[in-house]
């Protein structure tokens, strides 16, 4: 897999208390990597980082990547072969109670690793995460190109638009000269669904939490559609993104849109419908309920164009609609009524996804 670009290379992930921190911690682990991981807490109860006991199997640092001269000390003293900035204030409706919470943890502290990678300036390939979000989201019906112009009208797009920025200016202004050891590219992705995931205002997340305890789960806008795509998909975007990066210069500075095939947008009852077959429900009316309560405002759908990374990356998405549903259902199912031990799990998923991928020929399997 990746060439076995990460065996026995130190990999460090900020955000790696996270949901998607967590799983890219552990499929790295599985790549043979040596893991170092900063984060400012454990995000939510129950923490997939907790689940799968991830802190006894790398080194961890409880830092906040809002503390400019931490981040340098960690980063001139690790000098890490690979670096995924995925630490962020990842939930919109955060964003409107807490703005600059959102917008120092998005701009600033993601200004601070960058400003941490030019002070070290060891060898060193990063990607850089922020989100489809930071494009300026005009409801446009076609994908969004990775020229398109960055903006948002609600904080949290504003903070990935501006967190977009700092990077080109960064790249512009240092790690694109010759004195630079930094190899630097952006990520992109959508919102995400998958096992282990308990962040606030996400529909996956409330559903299993409710019908593990045999209650109906509310929803407020059963017939909004989403790109729904499994966290390993992105994943294996970022993981992929940085192994060709790392072997070619001419990636530096660029910034790549991994999302789902364009015919994985379902609406939210779909999905429920779905999810729910596994919890054993006959009837989805049994599952859920309809609430007027909308605290904020949410942006329509939102597709990505990701041409760019089947053009360089030879990139796609791997999993069928069915395989995400399933995948995700029986992650929470075996957590919350099974008992089992969901690190073997978590390994079971991704080594299934690897097999998949490698049945479609997909590059990054070689």
């Amino acid at each position: 897999m990746f060439k076995n670009v990460y065996q026995n290379k130190k990999v460090l992930v900020t955000g790696h208390t996270g949901f998607k921190g967590s799983w890219l911690t552990t499929w790295l682990l599985k790549l043979g990597a040596k893991v170092v991981g900063i984060s400012k807490d454990i995000p939510t109860n129950p923490s997939m980082f907790e689940v799968l006991a991830l802190k006894n199997k790398i080194k961890h640092y409880e830092e906040d990547i809002r503390d400019l001269s931490k981040m340098t000390e960690i980063i001139s003293l690790e000098k890490p072969d690979f670096l995924f900035h995925l630490a962020a204030q990842p939930i919109v409706s955060i964003s409107y109670s807490n703005p600059i919470e959102t917008i120092s943890s998005n701009a600033m502290g993601t200004a601070n690793i960058l400003e941490a990678l030019r002070v070290s300036n060891h060898k060193c390939t990063a990607v850089i995460i922020t989100s489809d979000k930071a494009y300026d989201n005009v409801e446009q019906v076609w994908g969004y190109k990775e020229n398109d112009q960055m903006g948002g009208k609600d904080i949290y797009s504003g903070s990935k638009g501006a967190a977009e920025l700092i990077i080109k200016s960064y790249y512009h202004s240092f790690f694109k000269s010759d004195g630079s050891n930094i190899k630097l590219a952006i990520g992109r992705a959508g919102n995400v669904i998958g096992g282990g995931d308990w962040a606030k205002d996400r529909i996956v997340v409330d559903c299993m939490k409710a019908w593990s305890r045999g209650e109906k789960v509310e929803i407020r806008s059963p017939n909004a559609t989403r790109p729904w795509q499994h966290v390993l998909e992105p994943l294996s975007g970022y993981l992929n993104l940085a192994q060709i990066l790392h072997e070619d210069i001419s990636l530096h500075g660029e910034a790549f849109n991994f999302g789902p095939k364009s015919e994985q947008n379902n609406t939210v009852i779909e999905l429920l419908k779905d999810l729910s077959e596994y919890w054993g429900f006959k009837n989805i009316e049994n599952s859920y309920t309809i609430t007027d309560d909308i605290p904020f405002n949410e942006a329509g759908l939102l597709k990505l164009n990701c041409d760019k990374a089947l053009f360089y990356l030879k990139w796609q998405a791997n999993l069928e609609y069915k395989d995400t549903i399933r995948f995700t259902s029986e992650w929470y199912y075996d957590f919350y009524k099974n008992n089992k031990d969901m690190y073997k799990k978590t390994l079971e998923q991704i080594n299934e996804y690897e097999q998949i991928a490698k049945y479609k020929g997909l590059k990054w399997t070689e």
